[in-house]
């Protein structure tokens, strides 16, 4: 409990520009004296400079509207609770969000480079070896110096096996020999890190389903998950990513991480309102404690600076 308590204390830190942002406008909007166009227009205002997203935000105030109608709402601050609970239950994770967890699974991790990609498969693995599971991490992201030595690290970290490829390597290969060790050791959960050469658009999705082929002759009956790691600090731009490698391998959920001081808080709401692609885990830290699943509840507590009397009603 300690532990969440104190990982909730860094999420609201990281969360604090776009709290700040946020929630001294809705302070001021919900004192307003009518529910009217205008108060409609500054809600509208406060939640895209938030960076909640046009799309997004669209959405929220329709919602908005009709349970003013419905509810017969005539003051601006009756809507405050509604807000951060419509919000809330939008962002909530399914309850089979981790099912591979429970079974034996292959976990594709996407992402572009410098997003936190490879040291979040580390946490992940640790995580799951601390839960029982046999894990073995595979260093296919054979194209970025370094990459494949800072996966190593981790894995000595997390004290779980290790099949790399030396730089250069074609990654399906490695993926092959990953596959291979899997089942020849009976692992629970394989997680392989890819090449993030976004830029490099055509060859790295050309790879990527060169990856998923090799995964559906080798093992056609394994659980699949694919996870695509966001910066939460590059705000549209991580939507944009995320879009992109939807696009090209069916992403079944994000790890959003640098939520430890960024301004963009709000993409985390963007990302499930315009993709449908659950948060799973988020980051606020380089710490391997910093990696956790997400919780909506936390999120919107911290985002919105909720207080237990608000919680209450």
């Amino acid at each position: 409990m300690e532990e969440n308590r104190s990982f909730f204390a860094r999420l609201k830190e990281g969360l604090t520009k776009t709290r700040d942002q946020i929630s001294q406008g809705l302070n001021a909007v919900f004192t307003a004296s009518e529910i009217d166009d205008d108060f409609y227009e500054e809600l509208e205002e406060i939640l895209i400079m938030g960076d909640v997203g046009v799309h997004a935000t669209e959405e929220i105030i329709e919602r908005l509207k009709a349970h003013v109608k419905e509810a017969h709402l005539k003051k601006p601050e009756e809507c405050r609770s509604y807000l951060t609970e419509s919000i809330r239950e939008q962002m909530q994770t399914a309850d089979n969000a981790y099912e591979f967890e429970n079974r034996t699974s292959i976990v594709l991790v996407v992402g572009v480079n410098g997003v936190g990609k490879t040291t979040s498969i580390g946490k992940l693995a640790l995580m799951l070896k601390n839960q029982g599971k046999s894990v073995i991490v595979a260093a296919a992201d054979t194209f970025r110096a370094g990459a494949v030595e800072q996966l190593n690290v981790w894995a000595k970290r997390a004290d779980v096996p290790i099949i790399k490829g030396v730089e250069g390597q074609d990654p399906s290969s490695v993926i092959y020999d990953a596959l291979n060790a899997f089942k020849a050791r009976k692992a629970d959960v394989l997680l392989c890190d890819t090449a993030g050469r976004l830029h490099n658009k055509k060859n790295l999705m050309e790879e990527l389903k060169k990856m998923n082929r090799i995964i559906d002759r080798e093992c056609p009956d394994v659980y699949r998950e694919t996870l695509v790691v966001l910066d939460g600090a590059t705000g549209q731009n991580a939507l944009n990513q995320a879009r992109e490698f939807h696009a090209a391998t069916n992403v079944d959920g994000v790890i959003l991480t640098k939520m430890d001081g960024s301004g963009k808080g709000g993409i985390a709401i963007v990302i499930e309102s315009e993709l449908h692609i659950p948060i799973k885990y988020i980051g606020v830290g380089e710490a391997v404690e910093d990696l956790q699943k997400f919780d909506a509840d936390n999120f919107v507590n911290a985002l919105f600076a909720v207080n237990e009397e608000e919680k209450r009603c």
